[in-house]
């Protein structure tokens, strides 16, 4: 598989007062296009501030970020932001769905932004959510609907511009176990199917063991990264 994001050095330092908080440290991956691979570490490791730094919702301090070979912390805002239109969805763990709009136009509103019409906007939007196990839910609210079903909503909006890369937060955080299984089953099936890398947060170790890769991270550092070989176990490389 190629590399799909080369991150090199990569640093996030934040300003609090007159002291300094490093939040990442010289961290050096390179993530292949086509796997599912999870940032495991405890709460404050840094690992949801790489996630961030990465789908450009934050700007590095110090190093690169290539994404498909485009130097990300290079472009200006509205670069970005068109980047991440085309290339990149997120899964977050508190849904981030729009209260007043129904299952239809929560999944349409990335279309929206791309400049589809509203015919392409609504057969792509109720075909994704069919997709996703949620036929007789496409004009109810996130009121109306379990959490289960909210991220449900949140994956099918994730994933309806196909894009090549899907970043998602901790999204069986609010969940229960049962229903996080099922989740987590969907978003592998729909990355694994459609060829997109999916790149998760988590703290829970049963979850990062579905993963094609696990990243540790631990004090903004990478502390070690492992594969799984063909056997199905892992290693480290």
């Amino acid at each position: 598989m190629d590399s799909i994001i080369k991150i090199t050095n990569l640093s996030k330092i934040y300003r609090v007062g007159s002291e300094k908080v490093v939040a990442l440290q010289d961290v050096n991956l390179e993530l292949k296009k086509g796997e599912f691979c999870c940032f495991l570490g405890t709460s404050g490791s840094g690992k949801s501030t790489l996630l961030n730094v990465l789908a450009g919702l934050e700007k590095p301090s110090k190093g690169s970020i290539k994404i498909k070979n485009v130097p990300v912390e290079k472009l200006s805002e509205k670069k970005l932001a068109e980047f991440r239109q085309k290339n990149i969805g997120f899964i977050f763990q508190s849904y981030n769905l729009v209260n007043y709009l129904n299952a239809v136009e929560n999944v349409s509103l990335p279309l929206v932004f791309k400049g589809a019409s509203k015919k392409e906007r609504i057969k792509k939007s109720i075909d994704i959510l069919k997709a996703v196990g949620l036929p007789r839910h496409l004009r109810h609210k996130p009121t109306q609907m379990s959490g289960g079903q909210q991220q449900r909503v949140g994956i099918a909006r994730a994933f309806v511009t196909n894009p090549d890369i899907v970043f998602a937060d901790e999204p069986t955080g609010n969940l229960d176990s049962k229903t996080s299984k099922e989740v987590l089953d969907l978003m592998i099936s729909l990355s694994k199917e459609n060829d997109r890398t999916l790149i998760m947060v988590t703290h829970d170790i049963n979850i990062a063991k579905r993963a094609d890769k696990i990243v540790y991270i631990l004090d903004g550092k990478v502390e070690r990264v492992e594969e799984r070989n063909v056997e199905g176990t892992y290693e480290q490389n």
